[in-house]
């Protein structure tokens, strides 16, 4: 009776750790898509050095805002949306890099069409020289992608626009890589498997 018992608990453990495995696997691709865009991006480079300092602290916790919200917004969680607008308009006002309108563009996605929207908040980000912004404009007239038709002349438009960016003088990220990462962010993420609780029925 009782090895039965710790059979049937060890078989209960086994079917857990399978879901938590393959929810974490889901979630670590889009989050590990999201901490290669921040490397690429730069955006954690503002002066504010030293340690007692209010603007290294502000910078921080502006730094640990964005970084949540890309989390939330990458693993397609719809219970997360929320959070990561909230997240995304507290960090505004210290954003100079688009970071904060690129991003509220990418939610908007998530949350199913929006083309004015998107489009308006991809603009404000490009103003800013944001190049995922850039990439994702050139994506959207070329594919095209949220829109009907396509537009090879806008898309050429953003082409050349990137290639006049800081970050495309220096090769780091080209393009090609920029558009790439762009394309993987906009996938529909794949559905997070639904917690089983492990002693449903048998915990008594």
């Amino acid at each position: 009776m009782k090895q039965a018992e710790q059979k049937r608990n060890t078989q209960v453990r086994t079917r857990a750790d399978t879901l938590n495995n393959r929810e974490n696997k889901a979630a670590m691709k889009y989050a590990l898509v999201i901490g290669l865009l921040v490397v690429l991006s730069g955006c954690a480079s503002q002066p504010c050095d030293q340690p007692d300092s209010a603007c290294r602290a502000e910078r921080l916790l502006y730094q640990n805002d964005l970084l949540q919200a890309k989390i939330l917004i990458s693993i397609g969680d719809e219970n997360g949306y929320e959070l990561a607008n909230a997240l995304l308009e507290r960090s505004a006002s210290l954003d100079e890099r688009g970071e904060t309108e690129f991003y509220q563009a990418l939610l908007l996605i998530r949350q199913g069409p929006q083309p004015e929207q998107v489009l308006r908040l991809l603009e404000q980000a490009r103003a800013k020289g944001h190049p995922h912004a850039v990439a994702l404009l050139y994506k959207i007239y070329q594919d095209p992608y949220l829109l009907d038709k396509r537009n090879a002349v806008k898309a050429e438009e953003y082409r050349q626009a990137y290639a006049g960016l800081d970050v495309a003088l220096s090769g780091y990220p080209s393009f090609d890589k920029a558009l790439e990462l762009v394309s993987q962010l906009v996938e529909p993420p794949p559905p997070l498997p639904e917690r089983e609780a492990p002693c449903a029925n048998r915990c008594l």
